[in-house]
């Protein structure tokens, strides 16, 4: 389960009956944007702007996947803050700010390799401030497996396929089909496989590989799915052992970083400056000798 941080006041974190509402609303939108993404994608998708390298693309499916998710909250929560990664920030006054990744693994998008998934969160506090924010509520979709996995603070979390949602039920029970999350019981890191990822940046990128080549020999094995959201739903739900990757961003992990807490694991580097971290996910008696090995 996911403590509540030392800032956060107790008034801050809404009660649990609208806590599963939170979660139930976050399914419905991962998984009407997930529809959307993969319904409508055309047969070659063409690269509409790039952002922090050429390597770093927008197609027009991230876009109109956050414009889909904006337009639901802004009928629903029109007090809600919401931060998307294509879109930026718009200010509410509910002290919830909704953080989405209409499209996490847009590369694999583009080349149609079926691992990419639409992140919802809600917090309370400033995303934009290393540390200063707690996910409440998220959902992950990943449309190409028919798969969301869902949790809301204190409430555990769990994975079921897409197709059971059938529109928003507030507070309404989880599929009879889901399958509740747990973390890894791996105590072993030689034993332990571990995701990661890359940055952008090509310099950034050289030093990660000398990174991920030291601790390739100190582990199972490595995995590179290219979506951090996807990464994180794999450490709990007991696929990965544990993952770690650098410079990623709030919509990049506000949703799974609950996801993996909820799972009984543990989740660090959400505070580092600029989400330089790294951040790590893993099983608890894994993440003191990783943290070591990756630092």
């Amino acid at each position: 389960m996911l403590p509540t941080p030392d800032w956060a006041d107790a008034r801050d974190v809404p009660p649990p009956a609208r806590l599963a509402d939170l979660e139930a609303l976050a399914v419905d939108l991962a998984v009407r944007a997930g529809r959307f993404v993969r319904g409508d994608r055309p047969a070659t998708v063409q690269v509409a702007t790039t952002k922090s390298t050429p390597l770093d693309v927008v197609t027009a499916m991230d876009t109109g996947s956050e414009d889909l998710i904006r337009a639901e909250l802004a009928r629903r929560c029109p007090e809600d803050g919401v931060l998307g990664e294509e879109e930026g920030l718009t200010v509410g006054t509910s002290g919830l700010t909704w953080v989405v990744d209409p499209i996490d693994g847009t590369v694999n998008y583009l080349y149609d390799i079926p691992a990419y998934a639409v992140s919802v969160a809600v917090v309370v506090g400033d995303p934009r401030v290393p540390g200063g924010w707690l996910p409440v509520a998220g959902a992950v979709s990943n449309p190409r497996v028919d798969e969301v996995f869902r949790a809301h603070l204190g409430g555990g979390g769990c994975v079921h396929p897409m197709g059971e949602v059938a529109g928003y039920h507030p507070a309404g029970e989880r599929p009879a089909r889901a399958i509740a999350l747990e973390v890894g019981q791996q105590t072993d890191p030689s034993l332990a496989l571990v995701g990661t990822g890359f940055s952008y940046d090509r310099v950034e990128r050289a030093a990660q590989a000398e990174l991920a080549l030291r601790v390739l020999a100190e582990v199972r094995d490595l995995r590179r799915i290219g979506s951090a959201a996807l990464d994180l739903c794999s450490v709990a739900a007991g696929r990965f052992d544990a993952y770690y990757e650098a410079g990623l961003h709030a919509w990049d992990v506000a949703a799974g970083a609950l996801l993996v807490r909820e799972a009984g694991g543990v989740v660090t580097g959400l505070d580092a400056p600029g989400g330089r971290g790294p951040l790590l996910a893993s099983g608890p008696a894994l993440h003191g000798p990783l943290g070591t090995l990756i630092r």
